[in-house]
């Protein structure tokens, strides 16, 4: 597996119990092997996510990437994914996941980007026991090229201080930050501040946010007009600071006999996250993948034709303002554009070949 420094469109979160050094090559064969299973054609595909006219291409272009590279990116979870355990069973894992991740990083068999979540610094108990688990884990373990440390829900700069002062020894190792409070959500410029550089990326925890608000399970949903305000306020504080923005999970799981249904709301989920600028967002088992590529490509893809048409009159008339149709475009859209075409082809949606010359 390669080594990449730009977006990842998913992050795929796994129990630190659980995690071998084969754990990223066996998920991915899971993934391949749930759209082989359940959309084996262009045509059932398309019957299941709603796709119209180019649904043949998107097909091909899934299957290859479930073939090449399916996991982008993967974080080894000593939070949620892991529970609340003795210390000597966290002391344990976190051993063990040293010792894994050293052979895979030795076989090569890790995705682009990859790190591990520890637990939250907001209480004394499990700031203590993140340090900890934190400390053993990078003592330890040889680390992939693109490592990163996510902090969950994050409250107070000092949070995000004391885990960059804690990397201090590791100059390489990047931290994302959690926005899973309401109170997070108005304090971002001081969390990016606290991380000094450091925080790569921003990940929205849609459910503990809204659990948060005193929204009910019954009515929590990834549409819902509390997660798109959260995303608003991460989109405008954040803008132009170059650090990347996740979404949230789908938690209905792709299991029969809910295969196709679980799909294709992971698929909506997916394509209200684009929608809304948010390139990257979780996955929670590797059957969910095929959704997220069919999702992702299809995006890119009926897109293609507009964009290519309006990117070429725009340099057509040297990047000056410029009207196709009804349609006025200008520096800014331009630029927007441009965009368009880097995260197409960085995903796979599209080749090189067909960004307009």
């Amino acid at each position: 597996m390669t080594s990449s420094p730009h977006q990842p469109i998913h992050t795929l979160y796994g129990g630190a119990h659980l995690f071998k050094s084969t754990t990223c090559i066996r998920l991915s064969a899971l993934a391949q092997k749930a759209f082989h299973e359940y959309a084996p054609d262009a045509k059932t595909m398309a019957k299941i996510f709603g796709i119209n006219g180019i649904e043949t291409r998107v097909h091909a272009r899934v299957t290859e990437k479930l073939i090449r590279d399916p996991i982008e990116d993967y974080r080894i979870d000593f939070e949620d994914g892991f529970g609340v355990r003795s210390d000597a069973e966290e002391d344990s894992a976190a051993d063990n996941a040293a010792r894994e991740v050293s052979t895979a990083v030795e076989a090569n068999a890790l995705p682009a980007m990859f790190g591990i979540r520890v637990k939250s610094f907001h209480s004394k108990a499990t700031r203590a026991r993140g340090l900890r688990t934190l400390d053993r884990f990078l003592s330890q373990a040889t680390l992939p090229p693109n490592f990163v440390v996510t902090l969950p829900k994050v409250t107070a700069p000092e949070q995000v201080s004391e885990l960059v002062r804690a990397l201090q020894p590791y100059l390489n190792v990047r931290i994302e930050i959690m926005i899973e409070t309401p109170g997070s959500i108005f304090i971002l410029p001081q969390l990016l501040e606290a991380a000094g550089g450091k925080c790569v990326a921003a990940h929205f925890g849609a459910y503990d946010y809204m659990a948060s608000l005193g929204i009910t399970a019954a009515n929590q949903d990834l549409h819902h007009p509390a997660c798109e305000f959260a995303r608003s306020m991460m989109l405008a504080s954040l803008a132009e600071t170059g650090v990347w923005l996740a979404d949230g999970a789908t938690n209905l799981l792709p299991f029969p006999p809910e295969v196709h249904r679980a799909w294709k709301l992971h698929y909506d989920n997916i394509r209200h996250s684009l929608y809304n600028g948010f390139y990257q967002s979780w996955d929670l088992h590797p059957a969910q993948i095929p959704a997220r590529l069919v999702a992702v490509y299809n995006f890119f893809l009926e897109g293609l034709p507009d964009a290519s048409q309006r990117l070429r009159n725009f340099r057509e008339q040297s990047e000056q303002a410029t009207r196709v149709g009804a349609i006025f475009d200008d520096a800014a859209t331009g630029r927007g554009l441009v965009n368009f075409f880097e995260r197409a082809v960085r995903c796979g949606a599209i080749d090189p070949n067909d960004v307009p010359g």
